[in-house]
């Protein structure tokens, strides 16, 4: 899934830690990467690592980095919703890289205040914006390109222009079992009951598809389709009238497009964007979702509320200033 993002922002890696097996658990991963990233460091020696957000591989990557002395700055920091167990693991994650990092790149000031409240000075800390935006910016400029329009017209053919369109992803692990269950079946209630269409990027993991096939397939207007590259997402975005997602990321993604958002997750770590109403934490009560969904098919104003809602998340130039910041800093 890695490997198309680098070819679509034409990186090239000097090291590949390999580090990918079948079922393997997250105590085999993080020891894993820390052991590779430990040993990349020590031969390439460099004056700091850099980490994003909040996956297995930004813990592993910052403990590998701080066991070799190595400073951390910690790209999309401060983000908090204070339950170790939602979302699990990247809660935790989260945290413990708070505490080892020399650096934090706070989205927003409500991630910065959290910082601060958990004892990190003020001057190790700085307001950016997500590095998220920068890229949609990049690619949804390049994807709106007439010469690019043929492709993905002809790569989703499947699509109706006349009925509206739900996009939706799901792989919080908290949410497997029971309540993603429930994610389907208001999904599928939805699909049976309104003139809509479903486009669903199913991800590799065997908890998600096997639910997903169960509870969704065989409904005409629910398109059940592999994992997309980040041109051909950013591109549904654009076509889509909502997105439904546990993710965290699309929470600041869709936004940006004017996309309303439906979080299937109790807690958020991006509280900004329910209170700045391009979000609504719906959770993974089947009724609770149909009743959301339901209102923004058919509430005109409610809709245009939530899609004409400012995006809290910046302004597309956090890359830059990340670079700045390191240059002034460091060197």
């Amino acid at each position: 899934m890695l490997h198309q993002v680098l070819t679509l922002f034409e990186i090239k890696p000097d090291f590949d830690l390999e580090v990918m097996k079948p079922n393997q658990n997250l105590s085999d991963l993080t020891g894993s990467i820390i052991s590779g990233v430990s040993r990349v460091i020590q031969e390439f020696q460099p004056d700091c690592v850099l980490v994003h957000g909040d996956t297995t591989t930004t813990l592993a990557t910052s403990l590998a980095a701080f066991y070799n002395k190595v400073d951390v700055g910690h790209v999309e920091a401060g983000l908090r919703t204070y339950d170790i167990y939602s979302p699990w693991p990247e809660e935790i994650n989260r945290q413990c890289v708070g505490k080892i990092s020399r650096f934090h790149f706070a989205p927003t000031l409500k991630a910065k205040q959290n910082l601060i409240s958990e004892g990190i000075s003020e001057d190790k800390i700085f307001i950016t914006g997500n590095t998220v935006i920068d890229a949609l910016q990049q690619i949804h400029q390049a994807v709106s390109q007439d010469s690019r329009q043929d492709h993905f017209n002809n790569k989703f053919h499947f699509i109706d222009e006349n009925r509206k369109l739900l996009l939706v992803t799901g792989h919080r692990r908290e949410n497997f079992g029971k309540a993603f269950e429930n994610v389907c079946h208001a999904l599928r209630e939805i699909a049976l009951s309104k003139d809509v269409q479903i486009v669903y990027p199913v991800h590799l993991n065997p908890h998600v598809q096997s639910c997903v096939a169960n509870i969704l397939n065989g409904l005409a207007n629910v398109h059940l389709i592999d994992p997309l590259d980040y041109e051909s997402f950013v591109y549904l975005i654009g076509k889509s009238h909502l997105i439904i997602t546990d993710s965290g990321g699309i929470q600041e993604e869709a936004p940006a497009l004017g996309k309303p958002v439906l979080v299937t997750r109790d807690t958020t770590e991006r509280p900004e964007a329910v209170e700045a109403g391009t979000a609504i934490l719906v959770g993974t009560d089947r009724q609770k979702i149909i009743s959301q969904i339901n209102i923004l098919l058919e509430d005109q104003s409610a809709y245009s509320k939530m899609a004409k809602a400012k995006n809290p998340y910046g302004d597309g130039t956090a890359s830059q200033q990340i670079c700045n910041i390191l240059t002034t800093e460091i060197f």
